[in-house]
């Protein structure tokens, strides 16, 4: 990214990347160069073929990961320019690697580690539900 700064050689402000007049990229600029690396990442990687890769995706895939590295949501919510901190929920609610590091917290010392397999009784119980 330094060197990128240094190449580009502009003031703090301006555009991190700006188009050829010095003015910062429209959404679908963004957009189009978004699909145009995907579609070349996909040669190399053909399972991006059949993926949607489009700037929000990258937005939800940032979050997701700083969340998984530990970065508190309130953080991640200025980050995104989220209105409140509610709207970073969605990302809490969809890592399942969140949630079992925390049921992990919550296992007595004495339980045997894995998870949780209901016996026959209880799912004829819950499929009457």
């Amino acid at each position: 990214m330094r060197c990128w700064l240094n190449e580009r050689a502009g003031c703090p402000g301006d555009p991190l990347f700006p188009t050829r007049t010095g003015r910062r990229l429209s959404r679908d600029a963004i957009a189009q160069r978004v699909g145009t690396h995907a579609t070349t990442a996909a040669d190399r990687c053909p399972s991006l073929r059949d993926k949607n890769i489009h700037p929000h995706v990258l937005r939800h895939s940032c979050a997701m990961s700083l969340l998984q590295s530990g970065v508190d949501t309130t953080v991640i919510a200025l980050w995104l320019g989220h209105a409140g901190v509610r709207s970073t929920d969605a990302y809490v609610h969809a890592d399942m690697t969140i949630k079992e590091k925390a049921l992990a917290l919550t296992t007595p010392a004495t339980t045997r580690p894995g998870r949780y397999q209901p016996t026959d009784k209880i799912l004829a119980f819950l499929d009457t539900l």
